[in-house]
């Protein structure tokens, strides 16, 4: 028996799958400014200074990238005192809820909903 494969459609998939990831990094950082729990004084990390770093999509990567020189201190130290008076729930350590916390499934379902829209079904 032989088996050919359909190398073009075998790429689209691909494509779309790369696209849905982007998809999903996109509404995470979405959901993430939505949930008000990034320290919030001006906007500028929150809102200018994170996005969605697609620059190794070829390899299957994306990232969600905070480039202020603050970003990492803010956020590996959650005993600091936020200021709430603009993002309630701000504190450190904000990606935890997606990691292991009660939005754990939420980027799973994301990429599922994005891969089905992305492949027309």
């Amino acid at each position: 028996m032989k088996i050919t494969y359909n190398k073009a459609n075998i790429g689209k998939i691909i494509n779309n799958a790369r696209l849905a990831l982007i998809d999903t990094a996109e509404a995470t950082k979405t959901d993430l400014v939505q949930s008000q729990t990034m320290p919030f004084y001006e906007g500028t990390l929150q809102n200018d200074s994170t996005f969605v770093d697609d620059n190794k999509i070829k390899k299957d990567k994306v990232k969600i990238v905070s480039d202020t020189p603050y970003a990492r201190k803010m956020y590996f130290h959650p005993e600091y005192n936020f200021n709430k008076e603009k993002n309630p729930n701000a504190g450190g350590r904000w990606f935890d809820a997606y990691i292991n916390g009660s939005k754990k499934n939420l980027l799973a379902n994301y990429f599922k909903k994005a891969l089905k829209r992305r492949n027309g079904e």
